[in-house]
């Protein structure tokens, strides 16, 4: 099955192709009122750790450190992906995030982590038998 999960800034003008929009940081957006945003949720939990996310911004880590340590950190707890995969099981979601290159974000790993969790589930789904009954003896 294909999956549409976009990513954007939240300073960009929303869309109705949007779909479901999820602010996927850690720290509320400067600038931004609550109220004013257009967004589904803010859910913080699927944002990398804080500790991470410093040394990320100060420049101690490569992309591809960053990327791995962060792959790693959503790895380790796969249940902070249950309302993004959710919400991705329900058509397009556009995650949001304040960081200005979206691209060199924490948000194509996020992606990949939900596509390669998806697929995992889409592949043990497919693999069950549909209904316990049918298999049952009599």
């Amino acid at each position: 099955m294909s999956y549409d999960i976009r990513f954007k800034r939240i300073y960009q003008q929303a869309d109705s192709s949007d779909g479901t929009r999820i602010l996927v940081d850690r720290l509320w957006p400067r600038g931004q009122s609550k109220d004013d945003v257009p967004m589904d949720d803010w859910y913080k939990e699927a944002s990398p750790s804080s500790d991470l996310r410093r040394c990320w911004h100060r420049g101690e880590l490569t992309e591809d450190a960053f990327s791995h340590a962060y792959r790693h950190q959503l790895d380790k707890a796969p249940e902070t992906l249950l309302p993004l995969l959710r919400a991705a099981r329900q058509g397009t979601v556009t995650l949001l995030t304040a960081s200005r290159e979206p691209e060199h974000s924490h948000l194509p790993v996020l992606r990949r982590a939900l596509l390669d969790a998806l697929e995992v589930e889409d592949a043990a789904d497919q693999s069950e038998p549909a209904s316990a009954v049918c298999y049952q003896k009599h």
